[in-house]
């Protein structure tokens, strides 16, 4: 999984971290109302936001 991200340029990390977020408002939205089938999926996208924040913040304190 970290090579997953570890291997995506500046601008796909970004657009990854957009796409996860957007993801995490829909599982919120969705565990809110009743119909989140899978309560651990809230979970796993917020590791993976960290997961791409980490990467971008040891990129920038490489530069």
């Amino acid at each position: 999984m970290k090579n997953e991200f570890h291997n995506m340029s500046d601008a796909e990390l970004n657009t990854k971290l957009q796409e996860l977020k957007s993801e995490l408002f829909n599982l919120r939205f969705r565990h809110a109302s009743g119909q989140l089938e899978n309560p651990v999926s809230i979970r796993t996208c917020k590791r993976d936001i960290a997961r791409v924040n980490t990467e971008i913040r040891a990129r920038q304190a490489k530069a």
